[in-house]
């Protein structure tokens, strides 16, 4: 750290050399890293573990001083690693854990074949891991062999903490994500073949090559026949966690995915139930995004799943597990950037997927249609890893389904008089007559909009189910898809039963279906649930629904069909990453706004990105804010890939020629609308501490129409820095204001940064930007002229600027001027201090000698201004 009395600051000039010191001894190291916000460094530790049959890749991680402290093993998902959890192994590692993580058998470098978290293997694995944990000195004991250890992942991870639960007594928490109770009701639910997602899990699995034998058998078995047998069900129940429900009885916080038809609420619903009947804790959290997309909602989760974990395995009475049942809920739109905004409804208890019903009358009549041969064209719900965006934004209409003429039965209820939120799963009682004795019918309830036009399948959701000895009729009850979904007063449901989905295998002999209702559709309400937000007039958010059709287009056109790139841990900490980023000018295949463009901001920096009329930076900043998509590279805001509607923009702020307010209101009253527009709980706002950066004072309360224009700039600003975001976009912020207003802007951004936060300003005022940014990016036609530290850019020249407290006299400057290797020494214009020009002496030299003269320093600094240094930069040549 830099230290200095306050009128001599010598060690600066050494600095670089402290610098060089650090490196050196950092490289010594070969497995440590430093936090560069302040927080504790983590330390990693690779290493391969002999099991009976594999060797186990794992990574240990520890943070902080000497003590015993409770450890936690987290799981990767399917088709990964234990790259993918490093971002949450180091938090939790700075949080005052030990954690530890792997690569399961037949992922990442760990050897060995895919048992589908088979008891006698991935599961004995863990326990394995844990007896290795038992033999640490920093890890707490709760007896000899036995640490404090929880358990956490998502997926595949998040089955085996539950399997690791059931087997090992040793384990004492758990927190699994979007995972499965029973994988063969996940694949199989109801007797019907999940192909689509089955034929995944084999393909992203390597083949069959890399699988059990029996697995690999299974799989071929049923993808062939197309209706799951016995034994295929057998052998995945005894690898699920079901199969152990009665030992888990540990505490568990379980997170569950609205977006998933690989696994649906209900399997969450299962786990609760088996849990709590033993006796555990067990909270329950339905997230927004799954397995088919979406936000996972990455922050949150880690937060809840840590306060878990010190609750449970440090003992911390005082810490906020959170509410017995959360789920997340779209509360609106962001103007910004035409997002989704989330917010929570919360209950004391969970409700079930079957809480306080109401039932809703739908015509009777009887529907008769086809199961076409072949099972083709199929009709269309969910696409894996293309559907979870769309359903995010069902509120507006977005959605994709597909129901042909003649293979369907639909059923329509009157228009609703009142708003009705479904939370749960409908059910509704049928009969069905199969001309083959058998059917295999795929419900659905969609929303439907007054004129009819718009039809929205929430979460993009379908029910399978299988009828058998239907010759003649027969009563069944049918469960559909657990969804929290609200339709507005006006809106219609209907309720479809296709013969045929893309997802899931029908039979493939033609047959002719007959189905009639038995009564109302059922739908669960949950009504003790509490909203984080209340509702809104049409006008706070009407407006913004243009966005965010506009912004469901971009993403239609723009997201392919694998989604965008896995998150990269390595660069979870670092806010902007750009590489190679190119943007054509529209109809044009040689002309570029930005060509081959590459930078990195840090935490903490103040980066200035300049560049003449047309050098691309205006381009640049759309790109980054996911407004257009760059025709090639990549940005990557910690560690994410940006998309439009990219779930990690809500870590961005942005300010972008200005903005609009509610002239008769207050500047706290439009700050506070505009919060409550995007849905999100007021006290994520941080309203008060905006405000205090902002700098408004009294003004707050006063009408904006009675606002200066640097005033309405810097509440501008305020409403960009809502919900504290780690990264901050500046667009030309002071334009229009004058020289204090000017002055007041720049401080408004240094205070910003100094809490760790980054702020990235586009300005044509170079003296601002020279005083107020750490780095800079300056470009030029549309490419990268020279990026880096200010005073790297600055520093080139003989002629230093000395700053002093107060004037220095002049016989002490005649002095200064006759000091050996000082070409001359002359009073600087317009501050205290003096140009001092360098004749073969060095900066610590005249530093020195300075304070041996008594000059009451305050700085020494290059004197070559920037302006000179853009110039020289635009114009081809060398700074």
């Amino acid at each position: 750290m830099e230290t200095r009395t306050p009128r001599r600051s010598w060690l600066r000039a050494r600095w670089p050399v402290v610098l060089a010191v650090v490196a050196v001894l950092a490289g010594a190291g070969t497995w440590s890293a430093v936090a560069s916000d302040g927080a504790p460094a983590v330390h990693r530790e690779d290493r391969v573990m002999t099991m009976p049959g594999a060797r186990i890749d794992t990574s240990y991680f520890t943070s902080g001083g000497g003590g015993r402290r409770p450890a936690v093993l987290i799981g990767h998902g399917f088709g990964g690693s234990k790259a993918d959890v490093r971002g949450q192994a180091e938090t939790l590692a700075r949080d005052g854990y030990a954690v530890l993580t792997w690569s399961a058998r037949g992922f990442g470098k760990s050897t060995g074949r895919i048992g589908l978290n088979d008891p006698e293997h991935e599961v004995k694995d863990v326990s394995r891991l844990i007896d290795w944990l038992a033999k640490r000195p920093e890890v707490r004991l709760d007896a000899k062999g036995d640490p404090r250890v929880g358990i956490t992942g998502a997926s595949y991870g998040g089955a085996v903490s539950l399997l690791a639960a059931g087997y090992d007594k040793r384990v004492d928490a758990i927190a699994p994500q979007i995972t499965y109770w029973n994988l063969a009701d996940a694949l199989f639910p109801d007797g019907v073949f999940k192909k689509l997602w089955a034929g995944i899990f084999f393909s992203g699995g390597g083949g069959c090559d890399t699988f059990e034998k029996s697995l690999c058998a299974m799989y071929q078995r049923v993808a062939v026949s197309g209706t799951p047998d016995e034994p295929a069900r057998t052998l995945l129940e005894e690898r699920s966690p079901a199969a152990v429900g009665d030992r888990i009885d540990v505490p568990a916080l379980i997170f569950q995915g609205q977006t998933d038809s690989l696994f649906p609420l209900g399997q969450a619903d299962a786990m609760q139930k088996a849990i709590r009947a033993n006796g555990a804790p067990v909270d329950v959290d339905w997230i927004a995004g799954g397995h088919d997309g979406g936000d996972m909602e990455g922050g949150r989760v880690l937060n809840r799943v840590t306060s878990w974990f010190d609750r449970y395995l440090k003992d911390d009475k005082s810490a906020d597990t959170g509410p017995a049942f959360r789920v997340t809920r779209t509360g609106g739109v962001d103007s910004t950037d035409g997002r989704a905004q989330l917010t929570g409804a919360t209950s004391d208890r969970y409700p079930g997927l079957a809480s306080d019903t109401t039932t809703v009358a739908l015509d009777g009549a009887t529907e008769t249609f086809e199961n076409p041969a072949g099972a083709s064209p199929p009709a269309i719900s969910t696409v894996p890893g293309i559907a979870g965006g769309l359903s995010q934004l069902s509120t507006f209409g977005v959605g994709l389904s597909l129901d042909f003429p003649g293979q369907h039965a639909a059923f329509e209820s009157a228009p609703l008089t009142r708003s009705l939120r479904i939370t749960g799963a409908p059910t509704v009682r049928a009969t069905v007559t199969s001309s083959s004795g058998d059917a295999v019918l795929f419900a659905k309830v969609y929303d439907v909009g007054p004129d009819g036009g718009r039809t929205v399948l929430p979460s993009q959701l379908v029910a399978p189910v299988r009828v058998e000895g239907a010759e003649k009729g027969r009563a069944v009850e049918l469960t559909l898809p657990a969804v929290d979904h609200q339709l507005a007063p006006g809106h219609r449901l209907r309720l479809v039963l296709a013969a045929t989905d893309l997802g899931y295998a029908s039979p493939v002999a033609p047959a002719t279906y007959k189905v009639a209702l038995d009564g109302p559709l059922t739908v669960p309400t949950a009504p003790a649930l509490t909203s984080g937000s209340t509702a809104l007039p049409w006008w706070t958010w009407g407006l913004p629904v243009i966005g965010v059709l506009i912004a469901a287009g971009l993403l239609l056109t723009a997201r392919r069909r694998g989604g965008a790139p896995a998150p990269d841990p390595a660069l979870a900490g670092v806010p902007l990453r750009i590489e190679g980023l190119s943007k054509r000018y529209a109809k044009s295949a040689d002309r570029y706004a930005v060509r081959d463009l590459s930078f990195q901001v840090e935490k903490g920096q103040v980066l200035g990105l300049l560049g003449p009329n047309g050098a691309g930076k205006t381009t640049t900043l759309r790109m980054l804010m996911g407004l257009i998509a760059p025709d090639a590279g990549e940005i990557r805001v910690f560690g994410h890939a940006i998309r439009p509607g990219a779930p990690v923009l809500s870590r961005v702020g942005a300010f972008v020629e200005g903005a609009g307010f509610l002239p008769h209101l207050s500047g706290r009253a439009n700050l506070e609308l505009y919060w409550q527009a995007t849905g999100r709980p007021a006290e994520d706002s941080h309203i008060e501490e905006a405000l205090e950066i902002a700098g408004l004072g009294d003004a707050l309360a006063r009408a904006v129409r009675t606002y200066s224009q640097g005033m309405r700039q810097r509440l501008a600003i305020a409403q960009a820095m809502l919900g504290m975001p780690d990264l901050l976009i500046l667009d030309e912020p002071t334009n229009g204001l004058d020289p204090p207003q000017i002055r007041e802007m720049r401080d408004v951004m240094i205070r910003y940064a100094a809490g760790g936060r980054t702020v990235i300003v586009s300005s044509h005022l170079l003296s601002e930007v020279e005083q107020s940014c750490t780095h800079l990016v300056v470009m030029r036609r549309g490419e990268l002229v020279q990026a880096g530290p200010v005073e790297e850019i600055t520093g080139s020249g003989d002629t230093l600027l000395v700053t002093t407290a107060e004037e220095v006299p002049e016989p002490v400057i005649e002095k200064i001027a006759a000091l050996p290797g000082i070409g001359s020494a002359a009073r600087a214009d317009g501050v205290p201090g003096l140009l001092v020009r360098l004749d073969g002496a060095s900066t610590a030299t005249l530093v020195t000698e300075l304070l041996r003269l008594d000059v009451p320093l305050t700085g020494v600094g290059p004197h070559r201004r920037l302006e000179d240094a853009f110039l020289t930069l635009i114009s081809g040549g060398s700074a």
